[in-house]
């Protein structure tokens, strides 16, 4: 009896992928948005790594007729290198925001992860048998060239609505795919219950 506890237990016991992951449930897909999310955090660091070089060529500008404050290459290298820590700093908090912002597909529920800068998260799910349909939508030239669109969750709680996702239609198939699987799993769990419990009459 108690090996067959501790198998039942084992295959109901799931690797977790993240903290409020269920015992008996099943990470099936996970996907995130494009990159794009990220264009301030970008804009940023790129204006970072240009402000090393464009201050020693002010300097190398303002003191072209003056040897003994002319910068050196030495000076280069430590403002170019100063430049890239800069702007790794001004990028990181969009690339945690977008790293640690993820959307979730387990056998039980469809969950939304949104991390904003470094202390603020925030989590919503929903039940796989509350949603109704999913639809995407990609408008505009910059998103047909990058590969990014907006998907519409509709569920009976409410919509769901996901802008800048990467790959949509991808994304709309597989989630498609997953519902319909666990729908028709669902329906033989259903079916071999009521067998099981006519069985179980039959021998009273």
């Amino acid at each position: 009896m108690a090996e067959q506890n501790a198998e039942t237990n084992s295959e109901y016991q799931h690797a977790k992928y993240f903290a409020d992951q269920f015992d008996d449930e099943e990470v099936l897909y996970v996907f995130r948005k494009h990159p794009i999310v990220m264009r301030k955090g970008i804009i940023w660091w790129g204006i970072g790594m240009l402000a090393g070089p464009l201050y020693v060529l002010a300097l190398t500008i303002v003191y072209k007729n003056d040897p003994s404050k002319f910068p050196s290459t030495g000076m280069f290298f430590v403002y170019m290198l100063g430049s890239i820590a800069l702007s790794l700093l001004l990028i990181a908090p969009s690339f945690i925001s977008w790293w640690f912002s993820v959307f979730i597909v387990t056998n039980q529920r469809f969950i939304q992860i949104t991390q904003k800068g470094l202390f603020h998260r925030s989590v919503a799910d929903v039940g796989l048998e509350h949603i109704q349909s999913v639809n995407y939508e990609v408008a505009g030239l910059q998103a047909t060239l990058l590969g990014f669109g907006t998907m519409k969750v509709q569920t009976y709680i409410g919509d769901i609505l996901i802008h800048e996702l990467h790959h949509p239609a991808k994304i709309q198939k597989r989630i498609i795919g997953i519902l319909r699987e666990e729908e028709i799993s669902n329906m033989q769990h259903a079916v071999q219950a009521s067998q099981a419990g006519n069985k179980v009459i039959d021998e009273d």
